[in-house]
């Protein structure tokens, strides 16, 4: 039986979670057994490619080490197909009191996304306090996060868009910052290439961006 998780377990268990765009179920589980070695098991699957739900399924039945979640959840249909899938939580680009409840309703963790201080009041009102920043650079960056945090010191965010290895330690210095985004970590040509030590090297360069 997998324990439950929350949005904070998710946002708080390393210091990146990868963005990945994944078509091909057979290289899923490799995948993820790659980004497990270099320290990363909180692997979301963005819902961007026609195949995206069977490789969460893949992930989901052939390396339950990882912890499979599905990303750019834009309606409740997203969430439960996910859910379905196999995912154990879910990331939205946005936020909707529709997809909250579906999520809640589903009991799948949602990190819903946020760019603006009234999409943090709805997002909060309807209980949810482990945000998605996105896209982080091109709302505001290092500068929007440290203006919330004098109204909003009981959040805490995963920005995403436009992080990178180059800035990614800067993100994490801020106080309210749990983990970053970033899609670096899967590059296309390593996952085309099949190279998955490459993978777990970026995986661990990840990890210790925060000691």
């Amino acid at each position: 039986m997998a324990v439950a998780l929350t949005a904070g377990d998710v946002l708080g268990d390393a210091p990146v979670i990868p963005v990945i765009v994944l078509d091909d179920p057979e290289l899923a589980a490799p995948l993820a057994r790659a980004l497990l070695a270099g320290g990363i098991r909180m692997l979301e699957v963005t819902l961007r490619t026609p195949r995206a739900l069977d490789c969460i399924a893949a992930i989901a039945r052939d390396v339950p080490e990882a912890i499979v979640g599905a990303g750019t959840l834009r309606c409740a249909a997203d969430a439960s197909a996910a859910r379905r899938a196999g995912a154990r939580f879910g990331v939205s680009p946005g936020f909707t009191p529709a997809i909250g409840r579906a999520c809640q309703e589903l009991a799948l963790p949602l990190v819903p996304g946020v760019a603006t201080s009234s999409e943090i009041l709805a997002a909060t009102e309807a209980g949810f306090r482990a945000l998605k920043f996105f896209p982080a650079m091109q709302a505001g960056g290092m500068a929007l996060l440290k203006a919330w945090q004098g109204p909003f010191g009981d959040i805490v965010f995963c920005p995403t868009g436009g992080i990178h290895a180059g800035n990614a330690a800067d993100f994490l210095a801020l106080d309210n910052v749990a983990c970053v985004g970033g899609s670096w970590l899967v590059p296309a040509d390593a996952l085309a290439a099949r190279d998955w030590p490459r993978i777990t090297a970026l995986a661990r360069e990840a990890c210790a961006l925060r000691g």
